[in-house]
């Protein structure tokens, strides 16, 4: 088994230094190549897919570290929209990747990797083509096939350092039975020391997670009141006027029997608007077709009942988990009726895939545009100017890791991009 690990450890040691020596090396000099283009406008083009393959290539080392070695290297990329349309979304999309910390470890980690890491993953490999030919080379001397060779420090000019060559051949070998393994880890341990963020934005991250957990909390709580002032003012009120109808009707119905019908029709009509209400909260809290169909058929329902035609294109191949599911739905009801209220459009559309392990949802108008994210949650709600709404919708999606981008120049047309992580389960079939 140790020299199963040990012969393991050498080819997978070879197979990543040709790697870190070709690969690392022409992504390295491609990416700075890109860089260098930026001022002239081409870089813009380039750099962004190569980022997109630098992250690529250091994910597949993280998996390798961990399937090989069982070292965890943590992946803290920024998550990032999809790229708008047009070449404003495309600069956009290059300045948050640039932005990113992580875009710059890699390259540096790919420098490294070239040097320090080819020469950690070749020495596995070394050791067992050393080993093996401390034995091999005594076999050649002896039959005249070499006569000038240096074999470490052993040279095949004397019998006696001829003789010798297996004994450092062992020994090499039982260094590469010891050390291989180790040696392997060792090339991972520096891809960590450069892929790993700091603790300060590790710790920069778990704030935000922790402050997304509270305002998941929050909205929470302010829903639940809500609910409790909606069923107070309305349902509960009618039904205590329809219990003290039903007392009334108890006291009449022998000896006024007309006065009481009349109170019996109050009644069921009563009942009829509290139950009508009820539905109504609870469509509010989660519509039926939400649970019963899924996301995609909601959606669709939901532009129907909007005064502008919505066009809803795509199709999800399964269901996210429910509160996703929620959120992502009640974040397009909220887009939809934010732009129908200010946005002076003619037309509306909604977008929605699942790719790469995220949910992605695009909501877009024709109105007359300009809206702005505020930075810090403040500002005036509506088309045409910074938009609080939309740090509510990025704090709602803040709870799943979820992100939001807007690209809504002035004169239109506004688009909204919602993303967030999850994955899809089949569709469940509503029973009847």
């Amino acid at each position: 088994m140790r020299v199963r690990r040990t012969l393991v450890a050498g080819a997978r040691g070879l197979w990543l230094t040709g790697l870190s020596l070709v690969g690392s090396a022409a992504l390295f000099s491609l990416t700075l190549v890109s860089l260098a283009l930026l001022p002239i406008g081409l870089g813009w083009l380039t750099t962004p897919p190569l980022i997109a393959l630098t992250r690529r290539y250091a994910d597949q080392r993280r998996r390798w570290a961990h399937d090989w070695t069982g070292l965890r290297i943590p992946d803290d990329h920024r998550p990032l929209p999809r790229p708008q349309p047009g070449l404003s979304g495309l600069v956009q999309h290059c300045g948050r990747l640039l932005r990113d910390p992580a875009t710059w470890r890699e390259l540096v980690w790919l420098w490294v990797d070239m040097v320090a890491g080819s020469l950690t993953a070749l020495l596995p490999g070394v050791l067992i083509v050393l080993g093996i030919e401390g034995f091999v080379l005594p076999v050649l001397i002896w039959k005249g096939v070499i006569h000038d060779y240096q074999y470490v420090f052993l040279y095949a000019s004397d019998p006696t350092q001829v003789a010798l060559m297996p004994v450092l051949g062992a020994a090499v070998l039982a260094a590469a039975l010891v050390f291989n393994p180790k040696l392997l880890r060792a090339h991972f341990r520096i891809a960590a020391a450069f892929l790993t963020p700091p603790k300060a934005e590790l710790a920069a991250r778990v704030a935000r997670l922790t402050e997304t957990r509270h305002d998941a909390v929050d909205a929470s709580a302010a829903e639940l009141r809500r609910i409790e002032r909606d069923l107070h003012d309305g349902a509960q009120a009618r039904l205590v006027a329809m219990g003290m109808d039903l007392g009334t009707i108890e006291a009449l119905i022998e000896r006024d029997p007309a006065k009481a019908k009349e109170l019996v029709g109050r009644a069921r009509t009563s009942s009829a608007e509290a139950l009508t209400e009820l539905r109504d909260l609870v469509r509010g809290i989660h519509p039926p077709v939400l649970a019963e169909r899924g996301l995609d058929d909601a959606v669709r329902a939901l532009a129907l009942r909007m005064p502008l035609p919505v066009e809803v294109t795509g199709r999800l191949p399964g269901r996210p988990e429910a509160p996703v599911e929620s959120a992502a739905y009640f974040s397009v009801s909220e887009l939809l009726t934010n732009a129908v209220k200010h946005a002076d459009a003619a037309r509306m559309w909604v977008d929605m895939e699942h790719a790469e392990g995220r949910l992605r949802i695009s909501v877009g108008d024709d109105g007359r545009g300009g809206v702005i994210l505020p930075a810090d949650g403040t500002g005036a709600s509506g088309e045409g100017g910074v938009h609080s709404g939309l740090r509510g919708l990025e704090r709602r999606l803040g709870t799943f890791d979820g992100i939001l981008a807007v690209s809504s120049p002035v004169g239109g047309p506004t688009l909204v991009t919602l993303e967030i992580p999850c994955a899809l389960c089949s569709p469940k079939t509503s029973s009847s």
